[in-house]
């Protein structure tokens, strides 16, 4: 059993490099806005209850997951890696998996910021993300997440084990997946 994590800045291609991983290796997906968008129908972004049902909702996939007899899970994420409530948050997840002896990887992309406004608007985003159709509400999102966290490393990752970044402005998804599973030597499909 394998937990990948890609994590990088809003609309960097973490889900869409995680779907095309997913095809080279037969993990399962799960991307962050499969339990954000499904909570926002109920409560807004930043509400107590929107933050207790999204944890929970991942939680509960995650042990399922971690106990089955699936090669493994791809999950994304938009970490804000100065923000030390979501480490916690990504480490208790980890920890899940780590608990039923899966090994933990670490996949962090990095694009510049034109080619991540671009991506923000991408058929394929827009279709699995209900949230981000509103493309100029995303865009401003988007910008001042950038002017608020600090979204990519400098050299400083938290753990130096399983992990990789990949600056992929000018990969495609499926060169981007080909590089994850060659540093990583996963099994493909």
């Amino acid at each position: 059993m394998n937990f990948v994590v890609i994590f990088g800045p809003p609309a960097v291609g973490k889900m869409t490099v995680g779907y095309e991983l997913a095809k080279l290796t037969g993990m399962k997906v799960f991307h962050n806005h499969m339990t954000i968008d499904l909570v926002l129908e109920f409560f807004p972004y930043g509400h107590k209850k929107f933050h207790t049902l999204v944890n929970e909702f991942r939680r509960r996939i995650f042990e399922e997951v971690a106990s089955s007899e699936l090669p493994g899970m791809i999950f994304t994420y938009v970490w804000a890696l100065d923000k030390p409530g979501d480490k916690e948050q990504i480490d208790s997840y980890c920890q899940i998996f780590k608990e039923r002896g899966a090994d933990i990887y670490f996949v962090e992309l990095e694009a510049s910021l034109d080619e991540r406004l671009e991506r923000n608007k991408s058929e394929f985003r827009l279709s699995k993300k209900s949230s981000k159709r509103d493309t100029s509400r995303s865009e401003r999102n988007l910008l001042q997440t950038e002017e608020q966290y600090r979204m990519n490393t400098d050299g400083d990752f938290f753990y130096e084990e399983n992990y990789v970044k990949i600056n992929n402005t000018e990969l495609s998804p499926e060169a981007t997946a080909r590089h994850i599973s060659e540093e990583f030597g996963f099994v493909t499909v």
